[in-house]
């Protein structure tokens, strides 16, 4: 298949809006490869290169050769090419990388040249998100979504789903498994304004686990060997030796669990979410310990318990992990006793509540009405637009943030509206030099950035707002922290906050 076939694709989909057609595009493109440019293919597609690192930056791409005429490179050539550029190394590596990228760059049209530059930048927004892309492989290879999104949480890698399915159809979708020591996306919670409105979706009776306010979790164990891994599946073994020591104590020979790391104080009560995300993002000597807690267990000694109803998996978690590093957990079967709870939790200064039903499967990678979160107040996880220069205090600053929520339908974000208040002076220097690196226009006033930064912000309520295209807008928003622990696709969507305005 020609690179410039998946050009001409790349251009389609981001002019269209529509989501049937997005879908029949990229599935289109998806059925032309050949088996061997499946996995390449299908991650160019998704706005991303096979290789997670080629040591190709801004300023070799700047060096480009004038384009081709006419389109000669094929998408095994150019995943060849890339494969390359990856694996050079030693002295003069840099002057051979520049050779190899001007000789494939030499090679492309204008048109391929752009999206080579977008894949190598990782700004390749077409909106075909992994949803999309989910869809296009579940039409082009005839096999069932469902299928499909449940291999891609268990593997990780939509590439080696798109090739299963592709060449393998059902039966090798099937074959993807939970494996001990590969992480894979965890379970969420829908949020819920309160315990009784949590409980109409769970039913009762129903587990009311404290919502601790640290950074998830997953810890797979064979053996002696031990990976901890983050919300966002990054391998975070050596920033946490507590969890480490605490899971290899555990009379057990293989277990995947699922929980929390947070700082407590000498009287038990959590540290500042800062100090606990500080320790998770970086290696060196620990000067805050961080404690794991853990909710569910998705594997143990050789049998996987993702279908398994929550209660064999809470029971064989309790078997197995001493009651100090389990998540505090309360049976419920009426609204009083859900609310006594809650109650419970916030007074021992933790985040909320996650109500549960035990019968529910672990169902990896999604939010369903299984667990549902209850905090006291309204919060969303955003995402950053742009953000303007600050004045008087605060001036020589990027201070006010232009806040959006993920549209699902276009693959975009729509504007809520803006906001400094809970920003301290640390946070705006922080900040500063966060949007300047993530800077696509630096005018006088305002900074447009990518929309790549979540922030969750805490708010009274949302209103009807003709001033912003989605029609709705935050009531007193207010910055409660930043979430690198969550990327610009896991962003609360406008849908979430219409239902908040709608008051369902």
């Amino acid at each position: 298949m020609l690179f410039s076939e998946i050009a001409a694709v790349s251009a389609a989909v981001t002019a269209t809006s529509s989501r049937k057609a997005k879908v029949e595009l990229l599935a289109g493109a998806l059925r032309a490869l050949t088996p061997e440019e499946v996995a390449a293919g299908s991650a160019y597609l998704a706005g991303e290169l096979r290789q997670r690192q080629t040591g190709v930056g801004w300023a070799t791409l700047r060096q480009a050769p004038p384009p081709a005429e006419t389109p000669t490179l094929t998408v095994a050539a150019v995943d060849a090419a890339i494969e390359e550029m990856s694996r050079v190394s030693g002295p003069g590596s840099q002057a051979r990388r520049r050779d190899l990228v001007g000789a494939l760059f030499g090679a492309a049209t204008a048109d391929e040249q752009r999206v080579l530059i977008a894949l190598f930048g990782g700004e390749l927004r077409q909106g075909a998100q992994a949803g999309l892309l989910v869809d296009a492989i579940a039409k082009a290879g005839e096999v069932p979504v469902t299928v499909v999104r449940r291999a891609l949480l268990l593997a990780g890698d939509l590439k080696d789903v798109a090739v299963a399915a592709l060449t393998g159809g059902q039966a090798a979708l099937d074959a993807f498994t939970l494996r001990v020591g590969r992480p894979l996306a965890p379970m969420l919670a829908q949020s819920a304004a309160s315990v009784d409105e949590a409980l109409a979706a769970t039913g009762v009776p129903a587990v009311v686990d404290v919502k601790l306010d640290g950074v998830r979790i997953q810890v797979h164990r064979s053996g002696d060997e031990v990976g901890v891994y983050s919300r966002s599946l990054d391998d975070i073994t050596a920033r946490m030796p507590e969890v480490v020591a605490a899971v290899r104590a555990l009379p057990v020979r293989e277990v995947v669990l699922d929980g929390e790391a947070m700082a407590m104080d000498a009287a038990g009560r959590p540290r500042p979410f800062q100090e606990t995300a500080s320790r998770a993002a970086t290696k060196g000597a620990a000067v805050t310990v961080l404690n794991p807690y853990f909710f569910d267990m998705l594997h143990l000694d050789g049998a996987d318990l993702l279908d398994a109803p929550g209660r064999e998996r809470w029971a064989a978690l309790a078997g197995a992990v001493p009651a100090p590093l389990l998540v505090g957990r309360t049976t419920v079967a009426t609204p009083a006793e859900a609310a006594d709870a809650f109650a419970a939790a916030l007074a021992a200064g933790q985040e909320g509540v996650v109500v549960k039903s035990p019968e529910a499967a672990y169902d990896v990678g999604r939010r369903g009405a299984a667990w549902v979160k209850v905090k006291p107040r309204h919060t969303l996880d955003l995402v950053v637009l742009a953000v303007e220069w600050g004045h008087g205090r605060r001036k020589g600053w990027l201070s006010n943030l232009h806040l959006g929520a993920r549209d699902p339908e276009t693959g975009g974000f729509v504007m809520l509206g803006k906001t400094f208040k809970g920003l301290t002076d640390s946070t705006l220097r922080w900040q500063t030099e966060r949007f300047l690196e993530l800077a696509v226009d630096k005018g006088d006033w305002v900074v447009t950035v990518r929309p790549e930064q979540v922030v969750e912000v805490a708010f009274d309520g949302v209103q009807a707002s003709p001033r912003y295209p989605g029609g709705v807008a935050l009531r007193f928003a207010r910055v409660l922290r930043y979430r690198d622990d969550k990327t610009a696709a896991e962003a609360d969507t406008i849908d979430a906050v219409r239902a908040i305005h709608n008051g369902t």
